[in-house]
């Protein structure tokens, strides 16, 4: 039937005749084009038959390409001699036997066999369709390698029971910003000490400001009387009232010497500020009062005695205020015997610079206490450049326009519009109310160095007394299952709880006062991810954690417990005890939060207590976790471990427990540090302003344009901003 069958195949009609082809014909045509086969020895695997019906195109696959079989005359093929062979079939395909087999090297059995080569083709585009269509079915073959691994039992009960940690992003590369220079070298006094110091002459500079602020409302007065055109008794004449205001300025300038000599003595540090700048003012101001009738009479004008006087009067006011800012902050930072100290760490967490709060010595905080404000930081740049202009210009509008006589007036209207109103302000109002208020919380700023050391976006650790100050979680009860004594389970448990660092210390060491029972030696601490310690405790292998957690290794749990906030012991494998816990949240808790998300610090939970997770502290106390990072367990340990490293410079020193404090001091250093740099930047902008429009008039010799009274005007403008900054400092 076979031969048959290739007979009736290589049989055609060429005008009737039968046309006969040989092998040797056939190979002759085909010997360039064919590919070189793969003959397989007699000991290989041979290739399946593989029906017909197999070979179909699947649905919604292109059919593949079909190359005609050549036409042409052929002789005959002669038979060959060959073993007789069962016919397949129709249905089949024909297994071809090579003539002259050749011995290769056979793979294990195991392999699976490699796919065969597709031979070499002149096309491009179909090579690239070959190469496409392989490297798609080695795909395909390997897609579905992990199918079904998402529901296997070990996964869904991972994903039930550990709850979820925010994993650290790698860190970017950024700019590296400048760092600040070390503060300056002060004596470090104890708080208390330091206190007793600012204590001391308090009272008298407050005495003193009241004098002078009467004084400067005086001279005011009079100013504006004369300009108003109030009657005066004939023997008061042009000069004479000249001399009046500046006894006046004399009067200020002795009840704010304190003040005028700080700003003289910077000036052997080779530094100035807005205090130097109101020195060279009063003087200026105070010869030209004298001198102006004999050297330039200036008709119906009066000198900035008055101006002057306001100037000596806040100034002394903005000192009166911030040596009760300091007094306020080391007294706090002195009333706890052991305070909690809280630093900026860089890049503590997630490559971000992270608040911490800790334990230990006040040590710095004395020192950063004695060191410049913010406002007097700046001042130290603009103020030198300000006194400059100063003298310059006064010179040009003077001696340059050919009217040395009117030097003292360009010297004193230029210091005056110089010496801003609100530069002991800047820091001396916001300082106060801030240091007024965190006192009442139990915290103090370290001073501005503390200040500086605050970060715009930044994160904050929150261990678990912050969250949770002792008293805020109570004992609800315990049961002990199976034979376990009870002195085994509770010590066994409050080992591991006093090891692990967990907040729930002190309520397991009151328990085992009051059951009799001691603690014991634990080897081999571990933290699990999933709520839960694990150690071993004389030869008994001992798990406490969650209930999530006891599922999670698969602990036997009683059907019907229901309890959602608890510890669970078990030893050996085996429950032994159930300890129902009660947690009440503080009503400072939540506000604070919101104000830390509110100004851009990100609330980093660096819990050890396995009960506090997000799921926990959103259904039950509806916390804003969205908004809140949950490291991993072994980063929340290294976080909140006591050997953790922190930076040196003192943000705030903390005396009482719980997340008001800390979030308080946070906040209000980096509202406190915006608001003094806006304030400084802002007076020596008006400053200069001043100067340059000083300049302006005196050169054009306009007396009435730059009468007293307009400059007041010109000056109390600049000093709103400061006092509205302030005030929104102690807003939050």
């Amino acid at each position: 039937m076979a031969n048959d069958w290739d007979d009736e195949l290589n049989q055609g009609t060429d005008g009737g005749q039968e046309q006969d082809f040989s092998l040797d014909d056939i190979m002759e045509e085909f010997k360039d084009k064919t590919p070189p086969r793969r003959v397989l020895s007699d000991d290989t695997i041979p290739f399946p038959i593989i029906p017909k019906s197999a070979l179909k195109t699947p649905p919604g696959r292109k059919p593949g390409r079909v190359v005609d079989f050549p036409t042409g005359k052929l002789p005959h093929l002669p038979p060959q001699p060959s073993k007789p062979e069962p016919d397949p079939g129709p249905e089949l395909l024909e297994e071809v036997q090579p003539e002259e087999p050749e011995k290769v090297v056979d793979f294990p059995r195991e392999d699976p066999e490699p796919p065969p080569e597709v031979p070499a083709s002149d096309n491009p585009i179909a090579e690239g369709l070959n190469r496409l269509v392989r490297k798609a079915d080695q795909y395909a073959g390997q897609m579905f390698a992990e199918e079904g691994i998402e529901d296997a039992e070990e996964v869904l009960r991972a994903e039930r029971y550990i709850p979820g940690t925010d994993e650290e992003a790698p860190p970017e590369p950024r700019r590296e910003r400048r760092r600040r220079p070390p503060p300056p070298p002060a004596p470090d006094l104890p708080p208390a000490e330091l206190a007793r110091r600012y204590q001391k002459g308090l009272k008298g500079l407050r005495m003193r400001t009241v004098l002078a602020g009467l004084t400067a409302f005086a001279a005011l007065g009079f100013t504006l009387a004369l300009r108003l055109g109030a009657p005066l008794p004939p023997e008061v004449t042009p000069q004479m009232q000249a001399l009046i205001l500046a006894l006046a300025l004399i009067l200020s300038m002795l009840l704010g010497l304190d003040v005028l000599l700080r700003g003289l003595f910077r000036l052997l540090r080779l530094q100035m500020s807005m205090d130097t700048l109101l020195v060279f003012s009063c003087l200026a101001v105070l010869a030209d009062a004298v001198t102006m009738h004999a050297l330039d009479p200036r008709e119906g004008q009066l000198p900035y005695c008055g101006l002057t006087c306001l100037a000596i009067w806040l100034t002394m006011r903005g000192t009166w205020l911030k040596q009760r800012g300091q007094r306020l902050s080391c007294r706090t930072a002195a009333s706890a015997a052991q305070p909690y100290l809280v630093t900026l760490d860089d890049e503590a967490w997630n490559g971000r610079d992270t608040y911490a709060k800790w334990s230990g010595e006040t040590a710095g905080f004395g020192r950063q206490m004695q060191a410049p404000d913010g406002a007097e930081r700046v001042f130290h740049i603009t103020c030198p450049l300000l006194f400059i202009a100063c003298l310059s210009l006064s010179i040009a509008s003077s001696v340059g326009r050919e009217a040395p006589e009117r030097i003292l007036w360009c010297l004193s209207a230029t210091l005056t519009a110089a010496s801003s109103l609100s530069g002991a302000l800047c820091y001396g109002i916001p300082w106060f109310q801030l240091s007024l208020r965190l006192s009442k919380s139990g915290a103090a700023i370290a001073g501005w160095d503390g200040v500086t050391a605050t970060g715009s976006t930044c994160g904050i650790l929150l261990s678990d007394l912050d969250l949770f100050p002792p008293g805020s979680v109570r004992l609800n009860g315990i049961k002990v299952f199976g034979d376990f004594p009870v002195d085994k389970v509770v010590s066994d448990t409050a080992t591991l709880i006093r090891d692990s660092g967990s907040g729930l210390d002190k309520i397991f060491h009151d328990l085992l006062r009051a059951q009799g029972c001691v603690y014991r030696r634990a080897t081999g601490l571990e933290f699990h991810e999933g709520g839960g310690l694990s150690a071993e405790i004389r030869g008994d292998q001992v798990l406490v954690g969650s209930g999530s957690f006891m599922q999670l290794m698969e602990i036997d749990l009683p059907q019907g417990l229901n309890v959602k906030n608890a510890v669970f012991c078990a030893i050996d494998g085996e429950l032994a005890g159930v300890f129902a816990l009660r947690y009440s949240l503080h009503g400072l808790i939540e506000p604070s939060l919101n104000a830390l998300i509110r100004n851009r610090v990100t609330p980093v939970l660096s819990t050890r207590d396995f009960n506090l997770i997000p799921s926990m502290l959103q259904q039950r106390f509806k916390l804003p976790v969205e908004r809140m990072e949950f490291p991993p367990v072994d980063r929340r340990v290294e976080l909140s471990s006591p050997d953790a490293l922190h930076s040196p410079i003192l943000t705030a020193v903390l005396c009482r427990e719980g997340v008001g404090p800390y979030s308080e001091a946070v906040v209000g250093a980096a509202r406190l540090r915006k608001a003094v740099r806006g304030s400084a930047i802002l007076a020596s902008l008006g400053g200069a302003v001043g100067v340059f429009l000083a300049y302006y008039i005196t050169s054009a010799g306009a007396y009435a344009s730059l009468a007293p009274l307009n400059l007041l005007v010109f000056q109390v403008m600049w000093l709103v901003p400061t006092v509205l900054i302030s005030g929104w400092v102690n807003k939050y």
